[in-house]
C-alpha cells in the first residue's frame, strides 16, 4: 500500500498541521463512540507537535494517550517517552487526558512488558490514532534492523500487546507495541523530518528486506494507509 505524503515548509507548519488533523480525529471517535485512543511515538522530533496538539480545543477527559514504544527506563529519565509526553503533551488543555505509560517498575524489561501489556488492555482497538516516527536506521516503534525479537514483534500474527526489544543501536532495552497493535489504527501517521529522513523514506519504499528497515513492514503490510507528514 503506497503511502500518501504531505510536506510542509518547515517543522512549524508541519506541527500545526498534523495537529489539526489529529484533533479532528480524536474528536470524530468522541462524537461517533464517547471515547478516543491515541498511541504516540518518544524521540526529539514530535515536541513541536505535541506542544500544538495540546491546545486544541476537544473534550480530552474522554481521550487515551499511550506510548508506541518506551526504553525501559524510570519515568523521570532524561531518556524516558513518558517524560516528554508529560511535559510536552500532557499540558494546556490535553492535561485533562488519561496517559497509560508504559514503563513498569519491575525486575525485568520482561516482567515490565508483561505488566505494560495488561495496563492497556482497556484501551479500545484499533487506536483511533497511532503516531510512528522513523531512525536513520529504518527503524519504528522499537522494532530495530537486528532486534531480539524482530520477528515476532513484525509478525501479524503476534497478539496485539507490549514485548521486549533489545538491539545494539537501541540502547536500553525497549518495550514496544507489536506490529498487529498499530497497523489497522484509524490514523496511521508517520512524522519525520529532515531530508536525511526523505532519503531513508525513499529507500524503505524500494526493494528489501524488512528486517533490514522495518519500517517497510508498515509501508507494505498496514491495513489502513500510512500517511507520511514531513518538512525539511
Amino acid at each position: 500500500m503506497a503511502a500518501t505524503m504531505h510536506a510542509f515548509a518547515n517543522g512549524t507548519e508541519l506541527a500545526r498541521n498534523l495537529a489539526d488533523k489529529v484533533a479532528a480525529s480524536l474528536s470524530e471517535a468522541i462524537d461517533a463512540r464517547g471515547a478516543a485512543t491515541f498511541a504516540v511515538s518518544g524521540g526529539s522530533t514530535p515536541k513541536l507537535f505535541f506542544q500544538e496538539l495540546s491546545t486544541r480545543d476537544l473534550d480530552w477527559t474522554k481521550v487515551t494517550i499511550t506510548l508506541v514504544d518506551e526504553r525501559f527506563v524510570p519515568a523521570d529519565n532524561p531518556r524516558s517517552n513518558h517524560l516528554l509526553v508529560v511535559e510536552n503533551l500532557l499540558r494546556n488543555k490535553a492535561r485533562a487526558a488519561r496517559f497509560l505509560p508504559l514503563y513498569q517498575a519491575a525486575a525485568s524489561v520482561e516482567d515490565a512488558a508483561k505488566l505494560a501489556t495488561v495496563a492497556t488492555a482497556s484501551i479500545s482497538n484499533p487506536f483511533d490514532v497511532a503516531i510512528l516516527g522513523m531512525g536513520g536506521d529504518g527503524h519504528t516503534a522499537s522494532f530495530f534492523p537486528g532486534g531480539s525479537n524482530l520477528k515476532v514483534a513484525l509478525d501479524a500474527k503476534t497478539p496485539r500487546g507490549i514485548i521486549t526489544m533489545e538491539a545494539d543501536g537501541a540502547g536500553e532495552p525497549r518495550l514496544t507495541f507489536t506490529f498487529s497493535s498499530l497497523q489497522d489504527a484509524k490514523l496511521l501517521v508517520l512524522h519525520i523530518e529532515g531530508e536525511s529522513k526523505k532519503g531513508v523514506l525513499t529507500k524503505a519504499e524500494g526493494a528489501g528486506e524488512e528486517a533490514e528497515m522495518p519500517i517497510r513492514a508498515m509501508l507494505r503490510r498496514a491495513t489502513s494507509p500510512v500517511e507520511v507528514y514531513w518538512a525539511p
